[in-house]
């Protein structure tokens, strides 16, 4: 039974694990778009594991490449041999990646990835400072945990390396929110040159940041920023590393990495969660000259092993089959547009790219963040089978990222239902 589970859970596991809802639920059957717990009821998912399960559930061609994997016997052999899959696929990023001279590297989640990449910053630039961005989530591990710029998410103030915060990624809240776009970019630039010429020592190892912040409430900046900033950082020599932990894949619906939206090509990018549909794996793609920087040995156990590189490919062939990328467009246009003529009193901004859609509460008249209209939200999408997620700096922000294989049908059916829940949820609040 559920609260047996719960009960269980509490006692085992860490506090600090967070569960969803005022009863937690187990999943225990999926397919495509829909999630069915432990007591029958069926959800249509606009969440997927974090959007961790890109393609759905229960796909054929991605677990028939699973199963012939399995049926070698060979789950595991480490890098310490030659993996076909993993030098096929490796090839595969490191074209997509627009990257010069580009190499791989796989690791098992994007904490790891994110902190492989500040590992090589760091050494590259013989220097343990970095920039990062407010309101940014870079992951769970003492590296990653010290240059996310949401308190909320900052277990540990203790750091492996020195980091500032710039301005930039989070509009809504920023000082210069009121800017049009092109005055926006030249003063969030400003604040950028500031900071490194007055909080740190000049010899930068890298900047990271997510084209679109995830944990952060999916916000985003005007295009064209980063690219704005990189001119600054090559000025100093210092490494761009774009976070595409959640953009990467095609999800933004109008490129295939989030950061090609501000038409630059970083130093090095970071994936991982919807390439595994699942599975564990993650990266970094780097220039070649900053990813064999390293003069010790290194490896990784699980990194890279052919399961995960067999289920990776499959997600690659998957998307571009089915021209996944235009999906994500032609659904997520469809879902902002919806929830934009909802004109709820409680919601501030409807904002995103493709199937990455945040939806800022206030409480109404005002710009205060509606943590409970957000918590009150979550329940009752889900009383009416509609499975979503939340975040931001104040935990006010609905977070919706669906399967990229979502239909017109089931994005109208979700976009129904959070209507009606958004009405719910202001006539009782």
């Amino acid at each position: 039974m559920t609260d047996e589970l719960l009960a269980r859970h509490r006692a085992v596991m860490p506090s600090w694990m967070s569960l969803l809802y005022e009863e937690p639920i187990e999943i225990v059957h999926a397919h495509d778009r829909r999630m069915t717990d432990s007591k029958g009821r069926t959800y249509l998912d606009f969440f997927a594991g974090v959007l961790t399960n890109s393609m759905g559930y229960d796909v054929a061609e991605i677990g028939d490449a699973v199963r012939k994997q399995l049926d070698t016997g060979i789950l595991h052999t480490s890098t310490l041999y030659l993996i076909r899959s993993q030098v096929e696929l490796a090839e595969r990023i490191a074209k997509l990646s627009n990257i010069p001279d580009a190499k791989v590297f796989f690791t098992n989640s994007g904490s790891e990835a994110n902190d492989t990449a500040l590992m090589l910053a760091t050494q590259f630039r013989r220097s343990n400072q970095v920039l990062a961005m407010r309101n940014s989530y870079h992951g769970r591990s003492f590296g990653t945990v010290a240059i996310t710029g949401n308190r909320g998410w900052s277990a540990s103030a203790l750091s492996p390396v020195k980091v500032n915060y710039v301005h930039g990624g989070y509009r809504y809240r920023s000082p210069f929110r009121s800017l049009p776009d092109a005055e926006y970019i030249d003063a969030c630039v400003a604040d950028l040159v500031d900071v490194l010429d007055t909080a740190t020592a000049g010899d930068v190892a890298c900047l990271i940041a997510e084209p679109i912040q995830g944990v952060g409430g999916f916000s985003l900046p005007p295009d064209g920023l980063f690219r704005a900033m990189k001119e600054v950082l090559d000025s100093y020599g210092v490494l761009f590393i774009s976070d595409e932990v959640q953009t990467g894949w095609g999800r933004t619906g109008e490129h295939f990495w989030g950061i090609e939206a501000h038409g630059v090509t970083p130093d090095m990018m970071t994936f991982a969660k919807g390439l595994g549909n699942g599975l564990a794996v993650g990266g970094v793609v780097a220039r070649g000259d900053v990813l064999d920087c390293f003069q010790a040995q290194s490896f990784s156990t699980f990194g890279g092993n052919p399961v995960s590189m067999a289920g990776a490919t499959a997600v690659l062939d998957y998307i571009k089959d089915h021209d996944l990328q235009a999906n994500c467009a032609a659904r997520g246009a469809q879902l902002l547009s919806g929830l934009r003529a909802a004109d709820s009193p409680i919601v501030a901004e409807v904002r995103g790219k493709g199937l990455m859609i945040g939806v800022e509460l206030i409480k109404p008249g005002t710009t205060d963040p509606n943590v409970p209209a957000a918590a009150r939200m979550l329940e009752e999408t889900k009383k009416r089978g509609l499975l979503i997620g939340k975040g931001g700096l104040h935990g006010n922000v609905l977070r919706l990222g669906p399967p990229m294989t979502l239909t017109a049908e089931e994005a109208q059916e979700g976009l129904e239902i959070l209507v009606d829940a958004l009405a719910a949820t202001h006539a009782a609040l």
